[in-house]
């Protein structure tokens, strides 16, 4: 048995077939077929069933498949060890950003780490809080920015915490006030984000708090979008105070939002609990020690 075998398997399913495992490994079909064929073989045990171009793991599949990604991970971990030897002259910086704000907070620490170390290469997955997480336990990153939580499975260090304001039309009839609270947003429709954000849940808790539930109408990840849509008169968009300023355009107002104090975008980059962490990601989380929210927008 090979890590090159189990790859091959864990991608194969990761990937929903051996086509497209082989373009993921950059090997052929064949190879990936005679890898797992040979993985098969070594234990004694058929690990997939085939019909057709479909598969699906046997019960002895199952059970690979978890170890399979566990002794995965644990390669991964010592590879990483063993390029903190070259002092990040060398390495790679598995790295999660959140959507809303990218831009705004991310672009001129991203570029402060590529200058510092330039031969580090930066593997980059944008999106959700969920997204984010999931990618964490399954090795697929090292550090991600997602909203804070008590969750035990992470380990954390707070980035921001910012307020909500509310991005509104400008023919709003609240549109002249400095301020909105909540519970005065009940009759306007309301646009969110995509289902892998945790921000949705929050919103729609804090909603029900106050005494209604949001109308919805859309979703979207893309902040630049929600606002384009509040311009042409669909509804109102929530965003954290350091994205909605950035957002304001002809036919938008940005209110202060009063709400419970619970509702807010307070980021913190997380990883695994006990996992290693490579110094290409401890350089990372350093860097932002040094550049706080307040600089990061500058």
């Amino acid at each position: 048995m090979e890590f090159k075998q189990l790859r091959s398997f864990v991608e194969v399913i990761h990937r929903g077939g051996f086509t497209q495992a082989g373009k993921t490994l950059h090997i052929s079909q064949s190879a990936v077929s005679k890898q797992v064929a040979q993985l098969e073989q070594s234990l004694g045990t058929p690990l997939l069933e085939r019909t057709g171009s479909h598969i699906r793991l046997t019960a002895t599949g199952e059970v690979v498949l978890q170890r399979a990604e566990a002794m995965l991970r644990l390669q991964t971990e010592l590879l990483s060890e063993l390029d903190d030897m070259q002092q990040l002259t060398r390495g790679e910086l598995r790295l999660g950003l959140p959507l809303l704000a990218g831009d705004t907070l991310f672009a001129g620490l991203f570029a402060e780490y590529r200058k510092r170390y330039p031969k580090v290469t930066i593997q980059l997955l944008e999106g959700g809080s969920r997204t984010i997480e999931q990618a964490i336990l399954n090795g697929e990153l090292d550090v991600g920015g997602c909203l804070n939580s008590s969750d035990p499975a992470f380990a954390r260090q707070a980035f921001c915490d910012e307020p909500l304001d509310a991005l509104l039309p400008m023919d709003h009839p609240l549109a002249h006030n400095a301020q909105v609270r909540l519970e005065e947003l009940a009759d306007t429709p309301f646009l969110m984000y995509q289902r892998s954000f945790v921000l949705n849940d929050r919103l729609i808790q804090a909603c029900q708090q106050v005494g209604f539930t949001p109308r919805e109408i859309g979703r979207s990840g893309q902040a630049d979008f929600l606002a384009a849509l509040v311009a042409a008169g669909q509804g109102v968009v929530l965003l954290p105070s350091v994205v909605a300023r950035g957002l304001v355009r002809p036919g938008v107002v940005r209110l202060t939002l009063k709400a419970p104090d619970d509702l807010r975008w307070d980021i913190a980059f997380t990883w695994r609990a006990g996992a290693y962490l490579s110094k290409a990601a401890q350089a990372w989380l350093a860097l932002l020690r040094e550049f706080p929210v307040s600089r990061a927008v500058q």
